[in-house]
């Protein structure tokens, strides 16, 4: 067969070297914070230097009152469900889409990671949590998938007639916003990663938020020790007498990853307006082409953009296997587009299939099995979504372009690939 696609031995689209893509942007600016870090301080104990302008910053940019600093995202999380008091056989909604991280620090709490199904848009379905409510329920958690956000205001809606606290998992969504609010102050709190390709990175790192004040002094005390809980937590309160200990982990950022994200920060609204004209620019153009569906963000709501998910419709293109499309685009040069894998409808993870397993001391996963085709909506997105990445600078635009183009001539020639 003679034809134009690449996979069957055309010429590619984009010749351009890899990688396509990286992050965080490693400036002469960045380089220098962490070398001026490096050159003060390697390990701080209290809330103090870097530590202390990063949280306030974080703070003051998610407009909440308290921000506390982690060593990853998973930890993040880890210390918001035990500020938020989970407790062994507590059930926890959590989406059935989405990075194990958000459902596992809840089975090291010995509660159970109650899945939810998502809605066409990845995120967790609002009449789907409603369904899964019981008077076991202690909690609701709301993932911002590809930093697209959620139904906050109806997810919160529902936690609030059920007196239930509303968590997000904003780990994909650093600055996006609904109604001009940013997500990471909806509900009670809120724990976000840091790590290497998040939309605001610290290599390794992670926060949690909140305005409560009994979460902050809780998450400060599992998560923290000594000279911060000392300090932080008043004297009255009734866990100061566990300050020297706290609960004996420690999740502590490093100082480096704190100076680094400290400067990243400093740019992230500029980035993100980047990510959001070129996110539009590949929609428009990509938005009319069989075979593809793009994200529809309402009105007054702005995503972060951590990925462009796009939805593959195999039907509108002669029923081509999505893997077989993939296989195409990546023929035509467009190696940075991605079929997600461990970010992926949990119950296709042996973790959640047999979680006794790994963790045999907790008798609550005797009876948690989960199996695959159980969340029909999170399978079906998962299995046909196709994440671009989005870039953020004007010299990239031709390379935004170019990947549109390339995905266009094997929409056009898809032909050549049945059979």
């Amino acid at each position: 067969m003679n034809s134009p696609l690449a996979l069957l031995g055309g010429e590619p689209a984009i010749r351009q070297p890899r990688p396509h893509f990286s992050w965080p942007p490693i400036t002469e600016q960045s380089k220098q914070a962490v070398a001026d870090q490096l050159a003060e301080s390697v390990s701080i104990y209290d809330r103090s230097g870097v530590v202390a302008e990063l949280e306030d910053a974080l703070a003051d940019y998610f407009g909440v009152r308290h921000a506390v600093l982690m060593s990853s995202g998973t930890a993040a999380l880890h210390a918001m469900y035990a500020a938020s008091l989970i407790e062994p056989g507590d059930e926890v909604i959590v989406p059935a889409y989405t990075f194990f991280a958000t459902a596992t620090p809840l089975l090291h709490l010995g509660a159970i990671p109650v899945l939810a199904d998502c809605d066409e848009t990845g995120n967790i379905s609002v009449t789907e949590v409603a369904a899964k409510l019981t008077p076991k329920t202690a909690a609701i958690v709301a993932t911002h998938m590809w930093g697209i956000p959620a139904n906050l205001p109806a997810l919160r809606a529902l936690a609030q007639e059920h007196h239930l606290p509303l968590l997000e998992d904003g780990s994909h969504a650093h600055g996006a916003s609904l109604g001009g609010q940013r997500v990471g102050g909806f509900g009670q709190a809120a724990a976000f990663s840091m790590n290497g390709p998040k939309p605001l990175s610290a290599g390794e790192g992670g926060f949690v938020l909140t305005n409560d004040d009994d979460t902050y002094f809780r998450t400060l005390m599992f998560a923290h020790y000594n000279k911060r809980c000392r300090t932080e937590i008043p004297s009255s309160h009734q866990l100061h007498r566990f300050a020297v200990t706290g609960a004996g982990l420690k999740f502590r950022i490093h100082p480096l990853a704190a100076a680094f994200a400290f400067e990243q920060l400093s740019h992230l609204d500029e980035y993100l307006a980047g990510r959001a004209h070129i996110a539009k620019l590949m929609c428009d153009e990509l938005q009319e082409l069989p075979g593809i569906e793009v994200p529809r963000i309402p009105d007054k709501h702005q995503a972060a953009w951590y990925g462009l998910p796009l939805t593959y419709v195999p039907d509108e293109l002669g029923d081509v296997p999505v893997e077989r499309f993939h296989q195409a685009l990546l023929a035509e040069g467009l190696s940075e587009v991605d079929r997600p894998g461990s970010t992926c409808p949990l119950n296709q993870l042996p973790l959640f299939q047999s979680p006794a397993v790994l963790l045999p001391h907790q008798p609550e996963f005797a009876q948690l099995h989960y199996q695959p085709g159980q969340f029909p909506v999170a399978e079906l997105v998962h299995r046909h979504t196709l994440k671009l990445p989005v870039w953020h600078r004007e010299e990239d635009v031709p390379l935004a372009r170019a990947y549109v183009d390339g995905i266009k001539k094997v929409v056009e020639h898809h032909h050549d690939l049945k059979g």
